[in-house]
């Protein structure tokens, strides 16, 4: 796990060594470990240092090639590189180091782009070849780990993070008003901007080619995409449950590989409690990681946020060495600055309590494994499936799932909202984005089954890469590794392909959740149907307590509806009612006050905005400030 960067000017000038080592010092926080540049004329390659496999030097990167033609500057965890190895030392390759780099490396040596397919991990790289004169960009499968690149008067850029391109002096920063709008639409950012008008995220599964002496200099290509879809000849219930058994087993013990110490968090929930009862049958008293919250000044649902003492019984059961941190209200406010940094701009959730998460667990080790993505692949929010189970047809499907993912500013006052950026956002169709998401859908949907595996894509593709973004980004933050068993290549293909009706287990019930509801929505949902993640639930039986796995299904949340009306009151009026406030730059002063106004007098539940209003306000003092520097 590290940290990447680098830049290619296509008319032939020369890289500075200074301008190099700037970016690679701006992501330095990745990589605490060590650190590499390599330039030759035209082009640089950097690489920060976060050793988990083969803490040699003979892993040091850009690692170059025997014969001197590829150079490779790679950040991620390739989980199958000793079974790559093997085959590629049947075909005569050797190895100087136990390094998985080094595997990549000779994988691309030996297939090219199609060793892509091959790779069973987390992967962002670049590698620069000496004979065809072009570099090679590629990213994971899911986008477990970000890449983002940029192509600015005649230079390309790109890096672990927008700070590696922002290094560069050279580089001219200017608002994408277009990606404001897009996230105060959905609280996420469906297509590849960022709030950097001229720096894009490579889309997950994606890879790029970039060839000065072409006309068209960057080719960007698609080498996998999720695929949910009922099987043709369904198997017997309980060879799928046998089937997902041996699949998570192998998963979890796969990602387990490591040369310094590991640690899992665990929620109190199904997807860590689960990862943690199997880790720890190979790790004893293996260390694990919990923040809850004081909940003093709650009310409501948000009594039940605080999972602590789950998570202690789960620690009990697994003999876990247990840490645990509780929240206020205060460490939102503390936070921010450092969040807004680390994150560059919003995305999903409130994802602060994962900053201190992280924080917690790199006190204590450098890898740390996540339940990201089980809700993902099998279903765990089905009170948003079931919005859009009965349609006429497809464009019926996306009206109705489109205005459910709506998440912060009424459609009924967006225009009134973005009144000062109205002219450059007014052809900006939200709709059209959201649709753009289901480019390959199929052709017909039929039954149920058929939109929920679409609504099941639709997350997968926005949703979970929001929230893995998000993940590294905050895990790095600390010099930690993430890692999301959930994601195993062979798990995925086997989730992609259960039946629906082996993860839900009521197409008929619709029971409506407002998701600006905290925490616990599906309480009044799973009461009545009892539904969700239903094949993960009875496999995962056999490894914890019942209390557990069929435990109703708690989002990772803080009292924030509370704390914002509540403790926080001041700060929240501090940052967004302050008229010289940097959001009223792009917002309408008058419009966003009406509807901050309506959670703090108690009138509506606007947790979402007011926490997306804030993380973007502190996100805009930063770019204000015109440094890119870490201001922890």
């Amino acid at each position: 796990m590290c940290g990447i960067a680098g830049l290619l000017h296509l008319d032939g000038q020369p890289v500075s060594p200074v301008t190099l080592k700037n970016m690679t010092g701006a992501i330095a926080h990745r990589g605490p470990d060590g650190e590499g540049q390599w330039i030759d004329g035209a082009i640089g390659l950097g690489h920060r240092r976060l050793a988990i496999i083969d803490l040699s030097p003979g892993a040091h990167q850009p690692m170059l090639s025997a014969d001197g033609r590829y150079i490779l500057t790679y950040n991620g965890e390739i989980y199958n590189y000793r079974e790559l190895r093997t085959e590629l030392e049947s075909k005569g390759h050797r190895f100087h180091s136990a390094s998985d780099t080094e595997v990549l490396l000779h994988a691309y040596m030996e297939w090219g782009l199609r060793a892509l397919t091959k790779l069973n991990g987390m992967f962002a790289f670049a590698l620069w070849d000496t004979q065809l004169k072009h570099m090679v960009l590629a990213r994971d499968r899911y986008g477990i780990k970000p890449l983002y690149y940029s192509l600015q008067n005649g230079t390309f850029r790109f890096g672990s993070e927008q700070k590696a391109i922002l290094a560069d002096t050279a580089f001219k920063r200017k608002m994408d008003k277009r990606a404001l709008l897009e996230y105060f639409t959905f609280q996420n950012l469906f297509t590849n901007r960022t709030f950097e008008d001229d720096i894009k995220l490579l889309p997950a599964g994606h890879f790029m080619v970039v060839d000065p002496e072409k006309d068209q200099k960057i080719r960007i290509r698609q080498f996998w995409d999720f695929n949910f879809r009922e099987p043709s000849i369904k198997a017997d219930d309980r060879e799928y449950r046998e089937e997902l058994d041996r699949l998570f087993v192998q998963a979890v013990n796969r990602q387990l590989v490591s040369d310094v110490e590991l640690g899992s968090y665990l929620s109190g929930g199904i997807d860590s409690g689960a990862i943690t009862a199997v880790a720890s049958r190979s790790h004893p008293y293996m260390k694990t990681f919990t923040c809850g919250f004081d909940l003093r000044s709650a009310s409501g649902l948000e009594l039940g946020f605080d999972e602590r003492e789950r998570a202690e019984y789960m620690s009990y059961h697994c003999k876990t060495e247990h840490y645990e941190m509780v929240l206020k209200a205060g460490d939102m406010e503390r936070c921010l600055p450092k969040l807004a940094w680390h994150l560059e701009e919003p995305r999903v959730g409130q994802s602060y309590p994962n900053y201190y998460a992280a924080q917690l667990a790199s006190k204590f080790v450098k890898v740390v494994l996540s339940g990201a993505g089980g809700d993902e692949m099998f279903g765990g929010y089905p009170w948003r499936y079931y919005r859009a189970v009965v349609n006429d047809n497809f464009e019926d499907y996306i009206d109705k799932y489109y205005l459910f993912w709506q998440r912060l500013i009424p459609n009924a006052v967006i225009r009134d909202v973005f009144a000062p950026i109205w002219d450059d956002v007014k052809d900006v169709w939200t709709r059209d984005i959201f649709r753009d998401v289901f480019r390959h859908h199929a052709p017909e949907l039929t039954r149920p089954e058929d939109y929920i595996n679409h609504s099941l894509y639709f997350e997968a593709k926005t949703f979970l890469h929001g929230l893995l973004v998000v993940e590294d980004k905050l895990s790095m933050a600390h010099g930690l590794e993430s890692r999301v068993p959930f994601l195993d290549n062979d798990l995925v293909d086997f989730a992609m392909q259960c039946p629906v009706h082996l993860k839900l287990n009521n197409l008929s019930e619709v029971v409506r959740i407002d998701e600006n509801t905290p925490g616990n929505k599906t309480k009044g949902y799973f009461q009545k149907t009892n539904d969700g993640k239903q094949i993960l639930r009875d496999v995962m039986r056999r490894y914890m307590p019942e209390d557990i796995s069929s435990a109703e299904k708690k989002g990772f949340s803080a009292p924030d509806a509370s704390w914002f009306k509540g403790e926080s009151i001041e700060f929240v009026k501090k940052a967004l009612m302050n008229d010289k406030a940097r959001l009223y730059d792009y917002l309408d002063k008058d419009a966003t006050q009406t509807l901050i106004n309506e959670h703090l007098s108690g009138e509506k539940n606007r947790r979402l905005l007011i926490w997306s209003l804030l993380n973007t306000e502190y996100n805009m003092k930063q770019r204000s400030e015109g440094s890119v520097r870490d201001v922890c």
